[in-house]
């Protein structure tokens, strides 16, 4: 058995000065205890016991370098070297604006910010500015920050709430403490219904201002778009003057160098991105059509943040993006190759232990559920998967020396490697004769 002991006398320690005693709400559902890290490198992580473990949880999905990628090491350590942050312009501004606008299909344009909630928070406000309305489409088991105007309830064994019946009238909050008239704008849809979609959008498309989308269901079962699904959602907001914004928070950069509209072929009005930019260095972006980010131009809408696009988000995003554009994105052939040998053994050893499980995968990353069900291609199949189980397979996981997120979902990083999936599918094969 392993020993979690500093863990937990350091929770203790931390609640007495900390709220939650974990930074993020997120973190204090680790079973048996929230870890506490002591150090990190490559696709390892060790723990303040001395327990190391190989990660898939990646910091929740930042990490696609890795921990301590020395490349991404060195431009940080060389842009602070120069100084953390002016309050002034500066040519990693210019230079990392360009690769975007380079790399992402959509992009005419890009706005530098700190998070994916702080993104989120911008194109909704570009998206209201331009369309001159108000209301915003958003989807049950989406994802897009916990700001007040579009965090609704988000139902995962490490979030508390649950979600609404799709067309309760009122949009539940995602938290205790949000305004009562912050989500009245919010327009609740069941995901991956087209008939749905297009009688609302076309009944209420003189209040609608945007839809926002994850373009892959990540945080709930990996749910991949059916066939045509993003294409009319476009084709719909094209016709009816409606902003479509892809969520790519999650997706961009992992998916491909393109991010999830550039694998896919969809070109939206604006996307959102982070995490995976900057290689576990806090920097988002908002990009998209020129004739809306110009608003920014303009004056219209305001953009603000103390640190928005400092010298080491910057370094950060133009390093780690360069890792990943390298012989011809050669990265995303081995992420990919990792994802899904690691799929194709989970499935495996569902079927030799002769337990219900179903694993979603899209490109590099997946979840993993335990399900009787045959597929998992909605949410409404998704609500019927045991989370207690996967909460109790994750604190097994660790057990045997791997760190899995207790939501089942599922990252890899470049490092990851044969070496790697074949211990990880060993743990597995342990615990599940133990299942």
């Amino acid at each position: 058995m392993k020993n979690y002991d500093k863990s937990v006398s350091m929770l203790a320690e931390s609640k007495a000065v900390l709220a939650g005693g974990v930074a993020s709400s997120l973190r204090a559902s680790m079973k048996p205890t929230p870890l506490f890290a002591e150090s990190a490198s490559g696709a390892r992580l060790r723990d303040v016991d001395g327990n190391e473990y190989i990660d898939y949880m990646l910091a929740y999905g930042p990490l696609i370098l890795g921990h301590a990628n020395p490349v991404l090491t060195s431009a940080i350590l060389e842009a602070m070297n120069k100084g953390y942050t002016y309050g002034l312009q500066h040519s990693g501004e210019i230079e990392l604006s360009k690769l975007l606008t380079e790399v992402l299909p959509c992009a005419d344009k890009v706005c530098l910010s700190g998070s994916g909630t702080e993104a989120v928070m911008l194109a909704l406000r570009l998206s209201r500015a331009y369309t001159g309305k108000t209301k915003v489409v958003r989807f049950h088991g989406h994802y897009h920050g916990w700001s007040d105007s579009i965090f609704t309830s988000f139902p995962a064994p490490d979030m508390k709430s649950q979600a609404a019946d799709a067309g309760a009238d009122k949009v539940p909050p995602g938290t205790a403490g949000q305004s009562e008239n912050a989500l009245e704008d919010v327009i609740l849809l069941p995901w991956n219904e087209p008939e749905v979609l297009e009688a609302t959008l076309r009944s209420r498309a003189h209040e609608i201002a945007a839809v926002i989308s994850e373009p892959v269901m990540c945080n709930s079962g990996c749910i991949a778009p059916r066939e045509g699904f993003l294409e009319q959602m476009r084709a719909l907001t094209q016709e009816l003057g409606i902003v479509l914004i892809l969520d790519e928070v999650i997706t961009g950069f992992r998916l491909s160098i393109g991010g999830a509209h550039g694998r896919f072929g969809i070109k939206p009005d604006l996307v959102t991105i982070g995490k995976a930019m900057g290689g576990g260095i806090a920097i988002s972006a908002v990009a998209g059509k020129a004739e809306i980010m110009n608003l920014v131009d303009s004056g219209q809408v305001n953009h603000l943040g103390t640190l928005n696009g400092n010298g080491v988000s910057t370094a950060a995003a133009l390093a780690t993006i360069g890792e990943l554009a390298k012989d011809n994105g050669a990265a995303y052939t081995h992420l990919e190759r990792i994802a899904t040998d690691l799929a194709a053994g989970i499935r495996g050893l569902f079927e030799k232990h002769g337990i219900g499980g179903v694993v979603n995968q899209v490109g590099p990353v997946f979840h993993m559920m335990f399900t009787d069900q045959k597929e998992v291609v909605h949410f409404d199949q998704f609500q019927q998967r045991d989370a207690g189980k996967y909460t109790r397979f994750a604190e097994l996981m660790l057990e045997e020396g791997v760190l899995v997120r207790p939501n089942g979902l599922w990252y890899v990083s470049i490092v990851h490697g044969a070496e790697e999936v074949n211990l990880t599918l060993q743990a597995i094969d342990r615990i599940f004769a133990r299942l």
